[in-house]
């Protein structure tokens, strides 16, 4: 039976990470070995928008080289969004307007990289191409460096920001432990992570004996009580000579609220956070009189390329590459996952999920990775966390800098009349 050849769509959604582009890679390097099947892949610019706008980017525009390339390169290649897709009933329109757009370009494959929401995008045009006829083939394909999404033991982008944060306060605390004496006591580290604590939990795989930084975690898990945490903050500069901490973005107190809430919104409706460091070291300087030192992490983390896990690259590559092949052998409205097989030695597997088990569904920290204090991991989080940041994956270096490749991103030529306005 001959199969019609289609073309494809391909856009990243949410925050970046340092091995999205990976994935991206993974996914127009196979569609490429497969002429026979798909024909040209279209990247949406700036995620979904660029599929409602008709706002397309050929990607068979770009070399080889230059596609090869995108897997060291940090960020978006061909733009992100935070735009979440209303339900059909909500936004009937945008729907229609996506089958429109897919059928003036003949795009029979949709691959849509990104987090929670951003599978609830993919789960939501599945539905909807296939209860009005439309011939699609959705799979999602996952990525979020607060590695919350469920059924996958981890996700792209996590492990790179794990190895980023790790080093960052195993270096910071040889800083500060050297100044204690006659200045900086405390340091406080910010980090993503807004319900799950999983990028804070890997900042205690810098600590490997009693005293190493991080001495304490803020976890979003677990309440925060001022009085407590104030002791522990006390009893460690008086056994140490000084204190690191990290923190997650999310840490809430007795009452549930986020202690740094700044009281707005995000496009996908989320609180925005207000940096939650300044307001732990001010607390600490106030109650204990210790000078401080803080730091948010922020962009940093999670565009951190040179710093790369070596592991994170090869499982963002091969989950862009599994998307395609689940999508020639049939496949519709999945994901690809991670699927751990050993420990030690660290060994994996493609797997794969229903886009409906995966979208709007957050996986957190399991109590027993912290510890019972509730200011550490435990030997178990350690033994989950440990592989994911191992190997290094340097992009190339030219007069002492990385060399990341920028795209031409050259726009598909429209064939609808008129514009579309999202939302």
């Amino acid at each position: 039976m001959t199969v019609e050849k289609r073309n494809a769509f391909y856009a990243q959604s949410g925050g970046v990470t340092a091995v999205i582009n990976a994935s991206a890679c993974g996914v127009i390097e196979t569609a490429r070995r497969h002429p026979e099947r798909i024909g040209r892949v279209f990247a949406g610019r700036n995620g979904i928008i660029g599929a409602l706008t008709e706002d397309l980017i050929d990607t068979s525009q770009e070399s080889d080289a230059d596609i090869a390339a995108l897997r060291h390169t940090p960020s978006g290649a061909f733009g992100s969004c935070r735009y979440k897709l209303k339900s059909f009933s909500d936004n009937r329109a945008e729907y229609e307007r996506l089958v429109e757009v897919f059928r003036a370009h003949d795009i029979g494959y949709f691959f849509y990289n990104g987090g929670g929401d951003s599978q609830d995008t993919s789960n939501k045009v599945a539905e909807f191409a296939a209860a009005h006829g439309y011939p699609l083939t959705a799979i999602g394909i996952p990525k979020t460096v607060d590695n919350d999404l469920p059924v996958t033991d981890n996700c792209p982008g996590f492990g790179s920001v794990a190895k980023y944060v790790a080093v960052s306060i195993r270096e910071a605390g040889f800083d500060v432990a050297s100044m204690a004496k006659t200045s900086t006591k405390v340091f406080v580290m910010e980090v993503m992570g807004r319900h799950a604590g999983w990028i804070a939990a890997a900042g205690g795989l810098a600590s490997e004996a009693p005293g190493q930084a991080p001495q304490l975690i803020l976890f979003p898990e677990i309440v925060f009580d001022e009085a407590d945490f104030l002791a522990r903050v006390r009893e460690c500069v008086e056994a140490y000579g000084y204190c690191a901490i990290v923190v997650s973005e999310g840490l809430r107190n007795a009452a549930g609220k986020f202690v740094a809430e700044a009281g707005t919104r995000d496009a996908f409706g989320h609180a925005q956070l207000g940096g939650v460091a300044p307001v732990v070291a001010e607390l600490i300087k106030r109650e204990l009189g210790y000078k401080y030192h803080w730091a948010v992490a922020d962009y940093l983390q999670r565009a951190a390329r040179h710093i790369a896990s070596k592991t994170d690259v090869e499982q963002a590559y091969a989950l862009g590459r599994a998307a395609v092949e689940m999508a020639l052998a049939g496949e519709n409205a999945v994901m690809p996952t991670i699927v751990r097989t050993s420990d030690d030695p660290y060994t994996w597997e493609i797997g794969k999920a229903r886009l409906a088990e995966v979208a709007n569904v957050e996986k957190k920290m399991p109590r027993e990775y912290i510890t019972e204090d509730g200011y550490g991991i435990t030997a178990a989080c350690r033994r989950y966390l440990a592989p994911l940041i191992a190997g290094e994956d340097y992009p190339p270096y030219v007069n002492g800098l990385p060399q990341y490749v920028t795209l031409r991103n050259v726009a598909v030529p429209r064939r609808l009349p008129g514009e579309f306005v999202p939302g």
